[in-house]
């Protein structure tokens, strides 16, 4: 038996935790810092913020924030939201965080994670890649929140990333995004069949079955999620929960 990394993933609007479906429709779920400090004593393996405004405003995630996170976690994090520059990540790792997280950016100068992963090192770099069918069917890494198509296929993409020296790649289907019927699986096994590096599944999740199909029929490396980790109940009360280190044996 084996147990994969548990990731919850938290989205910032502001300074409050929201949770979205299909990159919309945000619903207000709290304080994160008080998410943080439930997460410790559930004891999760990792978290993962990104903070959905700052890119589209041309800014940095809020470094106190990053701080803040940092003097409360348990456990290892990542960030992401609004990485630019090289400046900008070694500001994130002094502030406490072990990971940074980049998106459109990483699209846009594939490059920068290249200089990135050799600054840094590859384990301290991570790439979330958003996934959307076009008009024609196809899946297509999308930037800015989903807002605007690349040219590139998933495949494609990671095994780029995969190149410029990425430590592990975020796969994220839109379409799935807080629906909580389960993970694209065919996105996923398509990306951990295409590359070498450990392949996180996310978009979809709304029981440890739906994580344990990414895991033994999607092949990911580690599962992440936010619906499943912060609504409780037939009627999505909000609820931060974590499973037990014994339901999550795969």
């Amino acid at each position: 038996m084996f147990k994969p990394r548990i990731i919850p993933v938290l989205l910032l609007k502001g300074n409050t935790l929201v949770k979205s479906k299909k990159f919309k429709d945000h619903r207000y779920i709290g304080d994160p810092i008080n998410a943080v400090r439930i997460f410790n004593d559930l004891k999760a393996d990792e978290l993962a913020f990104f903070d959905i405004l700052a890119t589209k405003e041309n800014r940095l995630i809020s470094l106190e924030f990053v701080k803040n996170v940092g003097e409360e976690a348990n456990m290892p994090f990542a960030v992401g939201g609004g990485i630019k520059s090289i400046e900008d990540i070694r500001k994130i790792i002094g502030a406490g965080a072990e990971k940074v997280i980049i998106n459109s950016f990483a699209a846009e100068n594939p490059d920068f994670i290249l200089q990135a992963s050799e600054t840094f090192g590859s384990s301290t770099i991570v790439v979330c890649m958003d996934v959307k069918k076009n008009m024609l069917g196809e899946n297509k890494v999308c930037l800015y929140n989903g807002e605007k198509y690349t040219s590139y296929s998933p495949v494609d993409f990671s095994k780029l990333m995969e190149e410029k020296g990425v430590g592990e790649i975020i796969v994220q289907s839109i379409e799935q995004d807080g629906m909580m019927n389960g993970y694209d699986i065919n996105l996923i096994k398509e990306i951990a069949e295409a590359v070498s590096i450990p392949v996180i599944a996310l978009g979809g999740a709304g029981n440890l079955n739906h994580m344990k199909q990414a895991y033994t029929e999607g092949y990911a490396s580690a599962l992440a999620a936010g619906s499943m980790f912060v609504f409780h109940g037939p009627k999505s009360g909000v609820l931060i929960n974590y499973p037990e280190k014994s339901e999550l044996l795969f």
